[in-house]
């Protein structure tokens, strides 16, 4: 199956470095992602450990669908930090919608950090053979 999915390239997480100013405090992450893409949908699978349910946001605007998450970490009272080499932060990714998703029914599900959305494609794509007429 050719497509442009075929033309996104592997990166590891990595964190996001940006010219304009941030207005919140921490660092900030581009997750791991994966493609895939079948006749009825595309799925985005994007790795964000230590991120709950509760604090990732889909967000759609304009054909941007915006991938955000916060991950919970959490030390108990009764102990403290002796070595931290986790690199946490907050995850972001944006992708631009082409005009075969069906935005009205996208799906997402979060199973231990790793973030799955569905996105259905308008009417699947099957092969047919067009007819030439004369005249």
């Amino acid at each position: 199956m050719a497509t442009q999915t075929q033309d996104i390239q592997a990166r590891d997480k990595h964190e996001l470095k940006s010219t304009s100013e941030q207005t919140t405090p921490g660092r900030i992450f581009s997750p791991s992602v994966d493609i895939f893409e079948n006749d009825q949908a595309l799925t985005i699978v994007a790795d964000m450990p230590g991120v709950q349910s509760d604090d990732v946001t889909i967000d759609l605007r304009e054909d941007v669908l915006t991938l955000t998450g916060v991950p919970s970490v959490s030390v108990p009272s009764e102990e403290e930090f002796i070595l931290e080499e986790f690199d946490t932060g907050k995850y972001f990714r944006q992708f631009t919608l082409s005009e075969v998703i069906d935005q009205a029914n996208i799906k997402a599900n979060l199973n231990h950090g790793v973030l799955r959305v569905t996105l259905p494609k308008v009417g699947p794509a099957k092969p047919r053979k067009v007819q030439i007429t004369e005249g």
